[in-house]
């Protein structure tokens, strides 16, 4: 077993490597357990062998436990169908096969049952009251199993399997929010600074703050006005307004509104809003019916932080035009700690501008040298020149 807590550690060491050692956003789970189960898979046939277990004997037990296994499988199917049968027609359209096929997956564990079944009868089937007494014994311990909920799986194999299949509230807050508002809106927003800026003697300045910032606190707490938050934001004037037809709705108008960041004396604009989708989360878990913790609540705030990243990197129409700022509010009474997060994030925006200015100043540089065409020098003088160049 050392050999495998090895392993362990040292994917650990190499997950840890790669990005910050504190991630406050949880990454996709990967395969480390299919490679866990087939080390330990392959630990335990070398042990079996260095023990001196013939090959007749753990086939024999293979085959006796594996059975248990789809035996178990095919109990627990039967005793899901027979709740299901009352929700033939308005789960599963009125169709049995359906309904069955929902409870057991037949394509696996019929086969391997079969599989499994002749394996055992050929191997064990020499002493038939044997046989007879220990399928009893399997169905007695699988029932009893299930009856203590042995089978029921862990936290981490559900968070796992609904974030697999996209089954989190998260996931559907983050699909709705791009559905329903920034793939709207985004897409005109320069459009709209650029008129803004027009009227306002070019306010906002720096391009690559042309972008709705989106505010993401863990906390899921959203102030109406971003100056009840902090003293140093505050509300200016509204960009031109947006207005389309949506929903059965004429002329339902979008608006969005250029704060005012105050840092020491300086003054910075930019467009901010929170992200309102994290409300519902909020009210969700103040509200007992919704039986949702604190917990849940600050998992499913992480998920949507991460599921809404990943919609708006795919999401061509909106690249350029956003900026999330996701955070923890501190423990300590930090009455600036919004503003200052807002600020290090335009600040990282103007360092991107300038480098890309470089970038395409050293390209610019570039191209003119590799356009320039050569000029051959030619001597006035007939004699042959060395080489030295000294000689002038």
């Amino acid at each position: 077993m050392f050999g495998f807590v090895h392993f362990l550690q040292m994917s650990h060491e190499v997950g840890t490597l790669n990005g910050p050692t504190h991630s406050i956003i949880p990454k996709p789970r990967g395969k480390r357990t299919q490679y866990a189960i087939g080390i330990l898979v392959v630990f335990f046939f070398v042990d079996l062998y260095l023990n001196g277990q013939s090959l007749y004997d753990t086939a024999v037990k293979l085959t006796f436990y594996f059975t248990a296994l789809e035996v178990g499988a095919l109990l627990k199917g039967v005793c899901n169908f027979a709740e299901e049968i009352n929700h033939v027609t308005a789960r599963h359209h009125g169709s049995y096969w359906q309904a069955l096929n929902a409870c057991v997956d037949l394509r696996r564990h019929l086969f391997l049952l079969l599989v499994c079944g002749a394996a055992y009868v050929t191997v064990l089937g020499k002493d038939e009251p044997l046989l007879a007494v220990n399928l009893r014994f399997m169905c007695i311990c699988q029932l009893l199993s299930m009856a203590f909920k042995l089978h029921h799986p862990p936290a981490v194999e559900i968070s796992e399997i609904t974030e697999t299949n996209h089954l989190n509230v998260a996931h559907g807050l983050a699909w709705s929010y791009y559905i329903g508002y920034l793939k709207i809106v985004l897409p005109y927003l320069k459009d709209r600074i650029g008129g803004f800026n027009r009227a306002h003697n070019n306010l906002l300045k720096c391009k690559e703050t042309w972008k709705l910032h989106i505010l993401l606190p863990l906390s899921c707490e959203i102030h109406s006005d971003l100056g009840e938050a902090d003293s140093n934001i505050r509300s200016g004037m509204d960009l031109p307004e947006l207005s389309l037809d949506r929903g059965g709705t004429k002329r339902r108008s979008y608006k969005h509104t250029v704060y005012e960041i105050l840092d020491e004396d300086k003054k910075n604009y930019c467009i901010v809003e929170y992200a309102t989708p994290l409300l519902s989360l909020h009210a969700m878990s103040q509200d007992e019916n919704a039986a949702f913790s604190r917990q849940d609540r600050l998992e499913q705030a992480k998920l949507f932080y991460r599921t809404l990243e990943g919609i708006l990197q795919r999401a061509t129409d909106c690249a350029g035009c956003y900026r999330l700022i996701v955070y923890e509010e501190p423990r300590d009474d930090n009455k600036h700690f919004l503003s200052k997060e807002i600020l290090q994030h335009m600040q990282q925006q103007h360092k991107e501008e300038y480098t890309l200015c470089e970038r395409e100043q050293d390209d610019a540089q570039r191209s003119t040298c590799l356009s320039t065409e050569p000029h051959i020098l030619v001597s006035d003088s007939e004699l042959p020149l060395p080489l030295r160049s000294d000689f002038y």
